[in-house]
């Protein structure tokens, strides 16, 4: 049996052995503003629900390994002691995933996600209208628990009121546990889906994806393309050059397209774009959607 002494690896090393030996693990999807009534909108695994009388939920936004510095989710809460954690399921992990991106403060991870923004009753931080549970919180505490790298910092918040969807309740009115389709963190790129296991988001560690926002409107708004599609394409760092495009229809969709009319040519297209996504090749997907150009 392996044995480790904490003290005696890099934190890095100790952050892999935890994350893989410690899951699946809920993600807590954090809405909150700055004092200016910027929104930020970030993901973090390292969350639970710890009371219920009162309700308490509790999520941590580790400083970074890499220099240190703290996470604006920490730094906003410190401002405006208000949070709205939204649970996330299946329907918008890769939404979810975008949103983790290192994007400049004054970036909106709601516009970069293409998650959608809703009031919330209580508190100033927006809900996420695709989460299928939102919990309106008021910070009552942070503790902070170092201040080097991969320390975290817990958000003790009190729950003042949750939002349920209408789509995840049985017919008694509890949480259906296979309508809600909650997804959860594992060790390296690796999440777990309640309904059928495991399976791969590649986190943008390094990378700065374009984001929803610069998808082009007639891909945004495909009646095929899912939120899920949507954020893996706006994961990737650059839309590749139409010459490419042009050298991969003339490789591969020639008999796809070969006879489709005008009318039909987008949904052929979205429907292959759709198929390359799911096997994870995003690139390709978007050559086919870049096609229709041509």
């Amino acid at each position: 049996m392996k044995t480790i002494d904490p003290r005696e690896i890099s934190v890095p090393e100790l952050h892999s052995y935890l994350l893989g030996s410690i899951g699946p693990r809920p993600i807590a999807l954090a809405s909150t503003v700055d004092e200016h009534g910027n929104r930020n909108l970030s993901p973090f695994s390292f969350f639970n629900i710890f009371s219920a009388n009162p309700p308490i939920a509790i999520f941590s936004p580790a400083r970074r390994g890499r220099d240190k510095t703290t996470k604006h989710t920490y730094e906003n809460v410190k401002l405006v002691p208000e949070v709205c954690i939204n649970v996330v399921n299946h329907d918008i992990v890769q939404q979810t995933s975008l949103a983790s991106t290192e994007y400049s403060k004054e970036t909106d991870e709601f516009i970069k996600s293409g998650l959608t923004p809703l009031a919330s009753v209580l508190i100033k931080p927006a809900r996420v209208a695709e989460s299928p549970v939102q919990m309106e919180c008021r910070v009552k505490e942070v503790v902070e628990l170092g201040t080097g790298g991969g320390a975290g910092n817990l958000i003790i918040s009190e729950i003042l009121m949750i939002h349920i969807s209408d789509d995840v309740l049985d017919d008694k009115g509890a949480i259906d546990q296979y309508k809600i389709d909650l997804v959860g963190r594992m060790g390296g790129n690796w999440y777990t889906r309640a309904r059928s296991g495991l399976f791969e988001v590649e986190k943008p560690i390094s990378t700065l994806g374009i984001g929803v926002d610069n998808i082009p409107g007639e891909i945004r708004l495909s009646l095929i393309l899912s939120g899920n599609d949507l954020g893996m394409l706006g994961n990737i760092e650059s839309i590749p050059d139409m010459k490419d495009v042009a050298d991969y229809s003339n490789k591969h969709l020639k008999q796809l397209t070969e006879g489709v009319s005008k009318k039909d040519l987008t949904s052929v297209l979205h429907e292959a774009a759709k198929n390359a996504l799911s096997n994870g090749k995003v690139e390709d997907a978007w050559k086919i959607l870049l096609a229709e150009k041509l």
